[in-house]
C-alpha cells in the first residue's frame, strides 16, 4: 500500500518550467566540474616529468670525499636524516646516528650497510626531549670519539599536540631548539679541536611565519601547534646566526637550511597535513631530494669559510626580517642558556 501511494504521488508531480531550468543548470555545472577535473588530471599526467623535476629542487653536485671524517646526525633513522647518512657514508665518512628509538636506528643502519657493505655507521641513543639524555650522550661521545668534523642538527617534531619535554619545555621549542642548543654546546670543544668543522642546522621556510614569543616561550597562555612549530624553526635560524657570530676565527662554520617541503613522516601528528601530503605527493620532495641542501652545506668545498647563512635548494635563501634581528638572536641565546642552566660565552 505504501509503495502504491508513493507511485501515485510521483505520477501526480509534474516539474514546472523553473524546476526544469534549475535541474538542467545543476547538470551543466556538474558536467563542467567533471570536465575541469579531467583537464587538470590530463595536464598533470602530461607534465608529470616537468613537475617532478621542478619539485625536486637543487641537487648537491659536490664530489668531495670524507675519508677519515666523523659526522654526527640527529634524527638519522628516517626521512632526510637517513638519506643524509647514506650519502655521507658513501663518501667515506664515519657517521654516528643519534636516535631516540635505537631499534629503528639499528634497522636504518642495517639498510644502509646493505646498500654499502663498507659503510662506517653506528647508532647511539639520544632523546632531545630530555636534557639528562643529552648530557649522558655527550659525556659518552666525548669519552669515545676523538674527532667531530660535521654536526648536523636534523631531528625535529612538527605540529604535535601540546606536550612538554622531561624538563617542562613545550615540545617544539624543547626538541627543535633547546635540545640541539644544549647538544651543540656540549660538543663545541671537540668541534673546535677538530677544525675545520661544520655545523648544519635544519630549519624551515616556516620560520617566515614565526615569532619568538618571549612572554610565553612555552605556549602556556595559548597554544597552536602550527605557530609553535614556526617559532621553533625561527629559533633555529636565530641560533645559527648568533652561533656563527660567536665562532668567528675558530674555523668552525654554522649554516641553516630549508630542506623543502618533503613527503616524510614528520606530518604524522596532523591528519590534515598527512592527507594533503598524500594527495599532492607529486609536488613534494622525496626524503632523498630533501636531504640535498644538508649534504651540500656539509661537504661543498666552496662553503669552507661561509658561515651564518641560510640555504635552500643548494643556494643562498631568503631569511625573514625577524630571523635577521641580532637583538632577537642575542636575547634568545641568553634565555636558552638560562633555561638550560649553562654558561656559553
Amino acid at each position: 500500500m505504501l509503495l502504491y501511494q508513493l507511485f501515485r504521488l510521483t505520477d501526480q508531480w509534474r516539474p514546472t518550467r523553473r524546476d526544469r531550468r534549475t535541474h538542467i543548470g545543476a547538470i551543466m555545472w556538474l558536467l563542467l566540474i567533471i570536465a575541469g577535473l579531467g583537464v587538470v588530471t590530463l595536464l598533470v599526467i602530461l607534465f608529470a616529468p616537468h613537475i617532478r623535476k621542478y619539485a625536486a629542487g637543487g641537487v648537491c653536485k659536490s664530489t668531495t670525499r670524507l675519508d677519515g671524517k666523523t659526522v654526527l646526525i640527529t634524527g638519522a633513522n628516517t626521512g632526510i636524516g637517513k638519506e643524509t647518512t647514506l650519502d655521507l657514508v658513501m663518501r667515506g665518512a664515519r657517521v654516528i646516528m643519534a636516535c631516540r628509538d635505537v631499534q629503528k636506528g639499528e634497522e636504518a643502519a642495517a639498510s644502509i650497510r646493505a646498500a654499502n657493505p663498507n659503510a662506517q655507521v653506528e647508532v647511539r641513543e639520544l632523546d632531545l626531549a630530555d636534557t639528562s639524555s643529552i648530557r649522558a650522550f655527550a659525556e659518552k661521545f666525548l669519552r669515545e670519539v676523538n674527532n667531530l668534523h660535521i654536526l648536523i642538527n636534523n631531528a625535529g617534531v612538527m605540529m604535535c599536540p601540546y606536550t612538554k619535554t622531561t624538563d617542562g619545555f613545550e615540545m617544539h621549542i624543547g626538541v627543535n631548539h633547546l635540545g640541539h642548543f644544549l647538544l651543540t654546546h656540549l660538543l663545541m670543544g671537540l668541534l673546535k679541536r677538530s677544525a675545520p668543522a661544520r655545523i648544519v642546522v635544519v630549519s624551515s621556510l616556516a620560520h617566515n611565519f614565526g615569532w619568538i614569543r618571549f612572554h610565553d616561550l612555552h605556549s602556556q597562555g595559548s597554544y597552536n601547534s602550527g605557530l609553535a612549530y614556526c617559532q621553533s624553526k625561527l629559533a633555529n635560524i636565530c641560533f645559527a646566526r648568533e652561533l656563527s657570530r660567536r665562532l668567528k676565527g675558530t674555523n668552525v662554520t654554522v649554516n641553516s637550511v630549508h630542506p623543502g617541503t618533503v613527503n616524510s613522516d614528520l606530518t604524522r601528528h596532523s591528519t590534515l597535513m598527512t592527507i594533503l601530503f598524500t594527495v599532492f605527493s607529486m609536488f613534494l620532495k622525496t626524503p632523498r631530494e630533501g636531504a640535498q641542501t644538508s649534504i651540500y652545506c656539509a661537504v661543498a668545498d666552496e662553503l669552507h669559510s661561509v658561515s651564518g647563512k641560510h640555504f635552500s635548494d643548494c643556494s643562498p635563501a631568503f631569511v625573514a626580517p625577524q630571523g635577521r634581528s641580532e637583538e632577537t638572536a642575542r636575547r634568545l641565546w641568553d634565555i636558552s642558556c638560562e633555561l638550560l642552566g649553562i654558561e656559553w660565552d
